[in-house]
């Protein structure tokens, strides 16, 4: 009851902070939404241009991830609240059903989640165990994205250099955790090789970032035109702090995770790793989110994310909720200094935009390798074939279907075809 709870709460404060223009999840609308409130753009085509940007990530990337993981994928729910706020227009009436409906598609998301992995079970080829293989890479690749974001902003030979300083160090990590190097009061310590890689690209990336350093302080665009929009944003942060709370008590309970990494990590009990993967991703979005909150008076329904690893450290849903809302409060009240720090340091500003690239395309690929596992696991020899041919086919026809979608949806559609093929007796599972 607690869980059903905290999703219907999170649907109808988000869907009524998209609706009053407050916050937004999708990065991509947040810059859209002041379009609408300042009367260049209409609710209509606001709300189609929503669902044009979000309804795919939802059905095609959100909700597949949370099936291979039996957690939810924060996405799969905001930004489906992010369609439904902005659809509706702006009004009493209006803005109530806005949030009513948030969270009806709160409690969808739910136990529709549960019926479907009951109805996955039930099949004559249950393809649950086999589609888990989805999320196996994905730990593994993330730790790319820092070197892949320092070639894309400064060069590829630095992108190159942090690659191979991070490989070794997680290569040192491995070593010393099967020796036993590491000791606290005689018991091992066992490192994240992952994270410490992380942590070691992250460290470059900052370090690079802050080279680039602005000495004219005429050039501080951010801190002094967008002074109104930061108060606004302050005005509305109450609301901001019940959602980052609702959002850190839920990933405290293993209901929710905020990316596909730590979502992996949390759904094989590795609690402490999917922690430390959280909250580097959230260190890395910092710049994107920061700055296209300042510019917009648009702030997202889980401030810059940190909330989840809070949630997922938390001794208690009680402890996580309270802190979620403290770290959403101290987000808010620092954007006016983040916002001179990134006028002051332009390459951590600029950071922001090649690190959501890197990001997506690492994902893209690991999801890619993920889905065609999961799906020979599931069909062994037609998965490969299957996987291949429908990235390929996407690809011609113009990508209907995001990369980052095509393993997961490939292999439920594996799944299906499998299940098909048992039943008309034209494929017999191994045993």
């Amino acid at each position: 009851m607690l869980e059903a709870l905290l999703l219907i709460g999170l649907g109808i404060v988000t869907a009524t902070m998209a609706n009053l223009g407050i916050a937004v999840f999708n990065d991509g609308l947040r810059p859209i939404v002041p379009e609408n409130l300042e009367g260049r753009m209409s609710r209509k085509e606001l709300g189609v241009t929503a669902f044009a940007m979000s309804f795919g990530l939802v059905i095609g990337y959100g909700i597949p991830i949370s099936i291979s993981g039996s957690i939810l994928l924060i996405h799969s729910i905001l930004l489906g609240t992010d369609i439904i706020g902005l659809s509706f227009k702006r009004g009493k009436l209006s803005t109530a059903a806005a949030g009513a409906l948030g969270g009806v598609y709160g409690a969808g998301i739910y136990f529709g989640l549960q019926a479907v992995v009951k109805a996955f079970e039930m099949l004559p080829l249950n393809f649950i165990d086999g589609f888990n293989k989805i999320g196996e890479p994905v730990v593994v690749s993330f730790m790319v994205f820092p070197a892949l974001a320092i070639a894309l902003q400064f060069s590829i030979k630095k992108g190159v250099i942090a690659f191979l300083v991070a490989a070794l160090a997680r290569q040192l990590v491995v070593f010393s955790n099967t020796k036993g190097l590491i000791q606290i009061d005689g018991t091992p310590v066992v490192l994240s090789p992952e994270g410490i890689a992380l942590i070691v690209g992250m460290a470059f990336l900052i370090t690079f970032a802050m080279k680039e350093k602005s000495e004219d302080q005429s050039l501080s665009t951010l801190a002094s035109m967008f002074t109104d929009r930061v108060t606004r944003i302050k005005k509305f942060s109450w609301i901001v702090m019940i959602s980052g709370g609702l959002a850190a008590a839920a990933t405290n309970l293993l209901l929710i995770a905020g990316d596909p990494i730590s979502l992996s990590l949390l759904a094989d009990g590795k609690i402490s790793e999917g922690g430390i993967a959280s909250l580097a991703k959230a260190i890395g979005f910092v710049p994107l989110i920061a700055s296209t909150a300042i510019a917009t008076g648009v702030f997202g329904p889980v401030g810059f994310t940190f909330v989840f690893g809070v949630g997922i450290f938390s001794p208690n849903p009680l402890v996580a909720a309270l802190l979620g809302a403290l770290v959403i409060f101290l987000e808010i009240q620092l954007l006016s200094k983040m916002a001179k720090f990134l006028d002051r340091y332009p390459g951590i500003r600029a950071s922001g935009e090649s690190i959501r690239t890197s990001m997506t395309r690492v994902l893209e690929v690991a999801l890619l390798i993920g889905g065609a596992n999961a799906a020979n696991a599931i069909v062994p020899g037609l998965g490969y074939f299957g996987i291949a041919g429908f990235y390929l086919l996407n690809e011609a026809a113009g990508r209907p279907i995001v990369r980052m979608a095509v393993g997961p949806v490939g292999a439920i559609a594996v799944g299906i075809l499998g299940n098909i093929l048992v039943l008309l007796g034209l494929y017999t599972p191994p045993q």
